[in-house]
């Protein structure tokens, strides 16, 4: 007759028997690094050798906890981002208050010296993607800026960044925009009761050349809608067009509120590539006020 112990040990296969001692090691912690590694991997273009898309701040080997996503990696935005745990922030927009992110110029300015202070105090690593972002089929600022605005119905085809509308007067045009994007600081140029029917968007900054010029000069272009310009090149050119007869208008939206939602999209997209580590998007705060 079989004690009960026996019986336990025949019923559970045997598991009663000591087991080898097996070591089991954690998953090493993901470097800033390899984060970029990641981001390059999963970007769906080749990956250029001369671009602004690289580490502005922090150290590689840092361990990533979070990832924020903003347009601008302002104070306020590292800030946000430090409050909610996430140390590798996505930026879209320069760092260092130039295009190229080379701070050395500002090497001794306190603001600068501030801003990275601060970067190091929070173990925070920042990661420009600019270049890429725009490089993808859509371009991945035209893309979530459309789906923000719900436009990818009146997209023309074979003409990117132009849209056709039913006619509506620019003012309540603006004025829909406006409130979709939070551009509460954006400037309008033209008849308010002009008719929009044919809309061409530049998002980010609008540099002056020939195609922006060749697209200001059409007369089937009711508006153009760009993020910034210089006030004595676009905005001049297209009110002296005004003043000559022309039935044109202009938007200036702010550089932030005509990017942003595309970094939004930027966050849906990483948290697709990095699963499950957290991802959130931090917006821009609109830099402006207005008066009244």
């Amino acid at each position: 007759m079989m004690s009960r112990r026996t019986l336990l040990q025949v019923g559970l296969g045997g598991l009663l028997v000591p087991a080898p001692f097996v070591r089991v090691h954690a998953a090493a912690p993901m470097r800033a690094l390899d984060a970029v590694e990641r981001i390059k991997a999963s970007i769906g273009v080749p990956w250029r050798a001369d671009t602004v898309d690289r580490i502005v701040a922090g150290h590689p080997d840092t361990a990533v906890r979070g990832i924020a996503v903003t347009m601008m990696a302002t104070l306020d935005v590292l800030r946000r981002a430090s409050a909610a745990d996430c140390n590798f922030v996505v930026t879209h927009e320069p760092t260092f208050y130039d295009h190229f992110d080379k701070a050395e110029a500002l090497a001794d300015d306190d603001l600068v010296q501030a801003k990275r202070a601060f970067i190091d105090q929070h173990r925070q690593v920042v990661f420009r993607l600019h270049d890429h972002w725009h490089l993808r089929t859509p371009d991945g600022i035209d893309a979530g800026m459309q789906h923000a605005l719900d436009w990818a119905r009146n997209a023309v085809a074979g003409k990117p960044g132009e849209f056709a509308f039913p006619a509506t007067p620019l003012r309540d045009f603006a004025k829909t925009l406006a409130a979709r994007l939070g551009a509460d600081s954006m400037r309008v140029l033209g008849d308010p009761a002009l008719p929009v029917r044919r809309v061409a968007a530049r998002w980010g900054y609008a540099g002056w050349g020939p195609e922006l010029q060749a697209l200001a000069a059409r007369d089937d272009i009711d508006l153009l809608i760009v993020g910034e310009a210089r006030e004595w090149e676009l905005v001049e050119y297209m009110q002296d067009r005004v003043e000559n007869g022309a039935r044109r208008s202009l938007i200036v939206l702010g550089h932030v509120a005509s990017e942003q939602a595309g970094m939004q999209a930027c966050a849906d997209w990483l948290r697709t590539v990095f699963e499950p580590l957290p991802v959130q998007f931090v917006p821009a705060r609109e830099p402006f006020w207005t008066v009244g």
